[in-house]
């Protein structure tokens, strides 16, 4: 062992155990501080998680440009890092070379994949750096975005690239028979460019020189991540292989709420100790892209929120509290709450970092109540962060231990509990739509000892809103025609608490909930269709943390479905050519990824339909502005989203816009009457109806 080996070695060691030290710091500060939370289940979708969304990028894919750029540096370290352990083995073991044991063309296939994959690496980072410095592109501008140390990074990892082709140009010079051989192109190419001018001494010293910088500079890359927001490049696998495991039908469901705990001090959160653990891994993971931000329908629109500095604070404010939690108050120091504001001159005292706490010091009201419960933030995120999460679980402790929340929610929350309606309307009026149409109730087909094949459930909007009232009977029609045995609820019907829990009020929803379940089990419901995917995601995806187990289905594909097998009774005359464009609900999409169904069935009720997309579609389709409880709040701030979102249709030329959820049926019906425009918005339902064959049962009394 050389002299030279030795200093390494101590390098070495000292950089792996401050490397050490960091990763036991920050998961003491993760684990002791953040609530506990299993998140070992179901070992094969984490996996399939792990390999689609992290190591094939999928979702950083989603942007074309900047998701290339990144996974071009992503997928070159991966095959740079096998290099990077040669060069740290060599730094102990003088000699030690993979040709040492690799056949002489493997060994210069190995050689060669190195100084390819490096260029790929220097090309994406020139890229990435032009990108920040130049192009400046809006959601990396803003929030907390430490644009500095940003270029910093990519410059160090240009360094690393640069340091490892000359290194091996420089081998070439001096040791041109070498294993590598024909492996090398690059460093031949860069060899004999420079071979007259540069001698062998000098290429021997030149080589150790590059070597020694490329080594160091790993080092002090490695042990630079922890105390950046460039933790996520440690950090980001296993956040997603953490992540929600949640497939298609439970995705979005929130956190469920033992109220009955007589121990609990804490409903929802204020501050990191009530977030779990993973919401802090979330922090450590998020890269701070901004894709979260581009991507929500306030932010878009000039609210306050910005889901990027939702997470950010989290991890701030972890950092902040979490080191005199666990007791290292030598670690504490105070980040800023938005760069360049709020910095003091000195360390603040222990006293005043124990009275911050997330919530109002970090988070704002006016930033939790401008969330629309899209979900796009989280469908964006390419290492899947939940910044929803945090969200709801700031609201419930607004509504459950503070009782803060804008005055509009009052009224919402009272008729819900007097009158199980977020509107004040008599449970009697709820069948009131169905008069003369022969529609039985649950209770009257019980009484028979009959069991209908689906209830229908109408829902709060389906049953009192004038225009929604027009879907329910629309789809009612559609079923009658196709012969189905349904049933509905009637006056028994109360809201299923949805609209409770996205405004943090968990207590309510659980009443209604319950109450609801006691219902549908006392009737012995197995299936369960609905046309408002906001009950479709409830009933359906977080009714069993309550002990309520049904199928449900939503109208858009229990009505593919009657197409499919030839049960509704169509007009065989074409008509007009017509062109429609469909909005998705994102209680539909993004939640349950139902975005063919509703396709699908106006193909075939129309076959000469045009169906254009509008230029935000599917899992990139543009909220509404009605989820979250933002159907009960005013917009005060900025352009509304529902008139963003109309503009977007309406630029697609299309002559009737198609919509799935009663919500969105009225957002999109104010951005049209906004809009002065007559373009009609049609429930899916609806525009089946319309084509209904004259004749049909449905028709009849009409």
């Amino acid at each position: 062992m050389t002299t030279g080996n030795v200093v390494f070695l101590v390098i070495l060691l000292l950089a792996a155990a401050f490397l050490a030290y960091n990763a036991q710091r920050l998961y003491r500060y993760m684990t002791v501080v953040g609530k506990p939370e299993h998140r070992l289940d179901d070992p094969a979708r984490r996996l399939w998680n792990l390999l689609t969304i992290g190591f094939a990028q999928t979702k950083i894919l989603r942007d074309p440009t900047a998701g290339a750029s990144h996974a071009a540096v992503f997928w070159g370290f991966l095959v740079v890092t096998v290099g990077t352990v040669e060069v740290f083995v060599q730094g102990v073991w003088h000699g030690f070379s993979y040709a040492n044991f690799l056949p002489a063309p493997l060994y210069a296939l190995y050689a060669l994949s190195q100084e390819l994959f490096a260029l790929l690496i220097l090309a994406a980072v020139s890229f990435l750096i032009y990108r920040r410095v130049v192009l400046k592109p809006r959601r990396l501008q803003g929030d907390v975005v430490h644009g500095t140390e940003a270029v910093m990074i990519l410059a160090t990892i240009g360094l690393l690239m640069v340091t490892l082709i000359v290194t091996g140009a420089m081998e070439a010079i001096y040791e041109p028979e070498a294993p590598a051989g024909y492996g090398r192109l690059v460093g031949h190419g860069l060899a004999m460019g420079l071979s007259g001018v540069v001698s062998a001494d000098t290429a021997r010293t030149l080589r150790d020189v590059s070597w020694w910088t490329h080594a160091v500079a790993v080092l002090g890359f490695i042990n630079f991540l922890p105390y950046s927001k460039h933790l996520h490049v440690l950090v980001s696998l296993p956040n997603v292989y953490l992540s929600n495991t949640s497939g298609p039908g439970t995705v979005g469901a929130m956190r469920y709420m033992d109220l009955e705990d007589e121990s609990a001090e804490q409903f929802g959160a204020s501050d990191v100790e009530h977030l779990s653990w993973k919401s802090l891994l979330d922090g450590y993971a998020c890269t701070e892209c901004g894709r979260c931000t581009a991507a929500c329908p306030a932010n878009l629109t000039g609210k306050l929120l910005s889901p990027r500095k939702i997470v950010v604070n989290t991890r701030q404010r972890l950092m902040e509290k979490a080191p005199l939690v666990v007791g290292d108050p030598e670690e504490f120091r105070r980040p800023t709450l938005v760069e360049g504001e709020g910095a003091d001159a000195g360390s603040p005292t222990v006293a005043a970092a124990l009275e911050n706490r997330l919530l109002d010091n970090y988070i704002t009201e006016e930033e939790l109540w401008a969330c629309t419960s899209c979900r796009a933030c989280v469908q964006e995120c390419p290492v899947s962060i939940d910044q929803l999460d945090i969200i709801n679980e700031l609201r419930r402790n607004l509504v459950l231990m503070e009782s803060r929340f804008p005055e509009e929610l009052q009224p919402a929350f009272t008729s819900m509990e007097r009158n199980g309606s977020p509107w004040a309307f008599s449970a009697a009026a709820r069948e009131e739509w169905a008069e003369g149409m022969d529609i039985p109730t649950m209770a009257e087909v019980f009484e028979r000892g009959e069991r209908p094949d689906i209830l229908f459930w109408v829902g709060c909007m389906g049953s009192f809103d004038d225009r929604a009232k027009k879907i329910t009977v629309a789809f009612a029609r559609v079923l009658k025609a196709a012969g189905v045995n349904f049933a509905i609820l009637g006056q028994e019907e109360t809201c299923n608490g949805d609209p409770a829990r996205r405004m943090g009020n968990e207590y309510l929803y659980q009443m209604l909930a319950k109450g609801t379940i006691e219902t549908l089990d006392r009737y012995e419901v197995k299936t369960v269709v609905t046309f408002c995917p906001h009950c479709f995601h409830q009933i359906g995806n977080e009714f069993p943390q309550l002990g309520g187990d049904y199928e449900v289905i939503h109208h858009t594909t229990y009505i593919e479905r009657l197409l499919q097998d030839g049960r509704v009774p169509l007009d065989t005359e074409e008509g007009k050519a017509l062109t429609m464009v469909y909005h998705d609900s994102c209680y539909l999409g993004r939640y349950n990824e139902v975005y063919d169904a509703p396709r699908n069935a106006l193909r075939r009720a129309l076959p000469v339909v045009n169906l254009v997309e509008p230029a935000r579609t599917k899992s990139r389709g543009l909220c509404c502005g009605a989820g979250g409880g933002r159907m009960w709040m005013e917009e005060t701030a900025g352009k509304r989203i529902n008139v963003e979102r109309t503009e977007e249709l309406l630029a697609t030329g299309a002559d009737a816009i198609a919509v799935a959820c009663p919500f969105c049926m009225t957002m999109m019906t104010d951005g049209i009457t906004a809009k002065g425009s007559e373009v009609p918005v049609l429930d899916i339902s609806e525009v089946i109806a319309s084509r209904l064959a004259a004749g049909t049962p449905a028709l009849a009394g009409d």
